[in-house]
């Protein structure tokens, strides 16, 4: 499904506007600011309005207006817009003590993608810091500098290979590498797991402090899943245990960060790390991982959950949102046993909330318990919000998110509820769309997961062409599984393209998966 952020061609227009164009393309944007610096970026937007207001413009059009007012050539720049695919930075390095002098050499490539076997090296900024063995920063000075400039660099990338070599280093460091996503890159660098722990710890970019905490975690998340596939019970790993502590402690600084970094990466995200991906193990790892660090700080979360309680009046800024985020990822953290006890917490969370986010969120606890408060809360929420459409497609999606084993039946049984409609884009999203992000119940070892999605594919076709497309891409990764499901995945699919009448845009997406 590769394709440039501005493609050449397509068969139907509505499978044009993927996330690379939106998401991609505006990451493509910010790379033109971290190069020209903030202040040669505005200028340049103020150019390209000055010259294009109330004009038809392409992207050009918004290359040259940078390239004229930062006073920069872009036109390698422009490889960003024509070559698909996501690039690679292979980074490796030495440090020299005799000299004090550390070397980091860049090597850039991108995969070969659809139509494009072979790219040319992308120019894209490259910022870094580097961090010494207590998590302070160190003055940056490149060979042939007279002084350093300051502990952040925004390095130019333009050849397949390069070198950049510091000086006056007293030790070996840990770099941080592309700070604030400086450019949307793979970067493939052999960190050890304390240099990891040390960057989640310490790092000053919130960024690369966030990234350096899910990646200690997918090593711990892989270890622990090849664990559970041998049948044996996982447990996690210590620094990265110990790390939280640290994330606990520092907690109130900011709520919204801590929110983000308490939790590990998705079992969809795991999946594109493990090969082939194993759903089960990848879902036993997880939730081992979770109770594994509500048992060790349980004191620290049940402390940070009732401290972040608020009675007073919802307040709709970042500060009270930051908050309600954090309480709620610690309720995940306080009813990770799913036993009796943590069902009557997530129970009393949803009954007493006050708003719409703390609702949700008792009830999403309450998703994966099979208790009897489960069913009570989700009767309650059914009765109180059928007559408002949006409220309801909430409640479909927890149920379609369950990780329960009669999830399958349960989305079924959905389907045929009054409140659904096959016509309405928005209630289909919310069943079907989040059943089919269920990474463990959508990869049931039966196919039975495939079946469901795969058949209101089809019967969406003939309805709504363009969702029936988009709610395809749960089939695009087909190809990461083992071969049973692999199988199994593939016959959907080409009973999709088998179907009379297939529309183009169903057509296109699906032949370019099995591809």
């Amino acid at each position: 499904m590769a394709h440039p952020v501005r493609p050449q061609s397509y068969q139907q227009i509505s499978n044009f506007y993927t996330a690379t164009v939106y998401s991609k393309g505006a990451e493509v944007v910010r790379m033109m600011q971290t190069l020209l610096g903030p202040a040669a970026f505005r200028a340049g937007i103020d150019l390209y309005f000055q010259r294009h207001d109330g004009h038809a413009v392409a992207t050009d059009d918004l290359v040259q207006a940078m390239q004229d007012a930062g006073g920069i050539d872009l036109t390698q720049f422009k490889l960003w817009y024509e070559q698909s695919g996501t690039p690679r930075l292979q980074i490796e390095d030495r440090y020299d003590a005799a000299s004090s002098t550390y070397e980091l050499k860049v090597v850039q490539s991108c995969p070969a993608t659809p139509g494009q076997p072979e790219k040319l090296p992308f120019h894209m900024p490259f910022s870094l810091g580097l961090l010494d063995a207590k998590g302070q920063e160190l003055p940056l000075q490149l060979v042939g500098e007279s002084a350093p400039q300051g502990s952040h660099r925004v390095l130019s990338l333009r050849q397949e290979t390069e070198v950049f070599r510091f000086v006056r280093i007293p030790g070996p460091p840990v770099p941080s590498l592309g700070r604030n996503f400086s450019a949307p890159v793979i970067i493939q660098y052999d960190y050890s797991d304390e240099a990891l722990a040390l960057l989640f710890i310490f790092e000053s970019d919130a960024f690369n402090r966030w990234e350096a905490g899910q990646a200690l975690a997918t090593d711990v998340l892989l270890e622990m899943a090849g664990i559970a596939n041998s049948g044996i019970a996982p447990r996690p790993d210590p620094i990265y245990v110990e790390a939280i502590g640290e994330v606990l402690a520092r907690a109130e600084e900011d709520h919204a960060f801590a929110a983000e970094v308490l939790m590990p990466p998705s079992e969809s995200e795991l999946a594109l790390k493990m090969t082939p991906a194993d759903p089960v193990a990848i879902h036993e790892a997880r939730t081992a991982l979770i109770r594994g660090l509500a048992e060790k700080h349980r004191e620290a979360f049940d402390a940070l959950y009732q401290n972040l309680n608020s009675s007073g009046p919802f307040v709709p800024d970042a500060r009270s949102a930051g908050r309600r985020r954090l309480r709620n990822i610690c309720l995940r953290y306080v009813t990770a046993e799913d036993t009796d006890t943590s069902a009557q917490i997530a129970d009393a969370h949803y009954h007493s909330a006050t708003n719409m986010t703390d609702m949700i969120a008792g009830l999403a606890a309450l998703s994966r318990m099979d208790w009897p408060e489960r069913e009570t809360a989700f009767a309650h929420f059914h009765d109180r919000f059928v007559s408002d459409p949006l409220v309801l497609d909430k409640w479909m999606g927890l149920q379609a998110s369950s990780p329960l084993p009669t999830t399958v039946m349960q989305v079924r049984s959905l389907m045929n509820d009054p409140s659904f409609d096959m016509k309405n884009p928005n209630r289909v999203r919310a069943l079907v769309g989040a059943f089919s992000g269920n990474h463990l119940r959508f990869h049931e070892a039966d196919g039975s997961g495939y079946s469901l999605v795969a058949e209101t594919i089809r019967a969406l076709d003939t309805i709504n062409p363009q969702v029936a497309a988009r709610m395809a891409a749960a089939f695009e990764n087909w190809c990461r599984y083992d071969e049973k499901r692999q199988s199994l995945m593939r016959a959907e699919l080409e009973a999709i393209i088998g179907q009379q009448g297939l529309s183009s845009n169903l057509f296109e997406v699906t032949t370019k998966m099995l591809r």
